[in-house]
């Protein structure tokens, strides 16, 4: 017989809810992203696992950074004039790459892709890719 017991959640789910968390954010400015975890345990919607709350406390603190490199590197579009979606995985990425030891920016990259393809459209996807693309070979120099 099983042991029942809670459902160790990867590393792609945990990215995932990350990107919900800071979509969420988007649409709820004034909260800060603590509060809108808290609400999301309280609300039962999900177990948010502590790589998914670290990576969306990481975007938000460093955010004005973040949307610094992301507004140097997006030739002719404003933070403020990028679709939520997209803008959400940027900043999931780029805290990755920016602020978190040990994941490989190739895997921050894809992973943020593939996340587009299901939430974004395919030009959505693209330009991520271009982006962070962009931002991973400018730091290799």
């Amino acid at each position: 017989m099983k042991a029942e017991g809670k459902k160790h959640m990867t590393r792609r789910e945990s990215r995932e809810q990350a990107f919900v968390l800071l979509f969420e954010k988007e649409f709820n400015p004034e909260l800060g992203i603590d509060e809108i975890i808290s609400r999301a345990r309280e609300a039962q919607l999900a177990e948010i696992d502590d790589f998914a709350a670290c990576v969306a406390n990481t975007a938000t603190d460093n955010r004005a950074e973040i949307d610094s490199i992301i507004e140097s590197n997006s030739i002719g579009w404003r933070v403020d004039r990028l679709p939520k979606v997209a803008l959400s995985l940027l900043r999931l990425a780029l805290a990755e790459m920016k602020y978190i030891d040990n994941i490989p920016v190739s895997v921050s990259i894809n992973e943020a892709v593939e996340l587009a393809k299901i939430y974004a459209t395919p030009e959505d996807a693209s330009f991520i890719n271009g982006i962070l693309g962009t931002v991973a070979r400018a730091s290799e120099k």
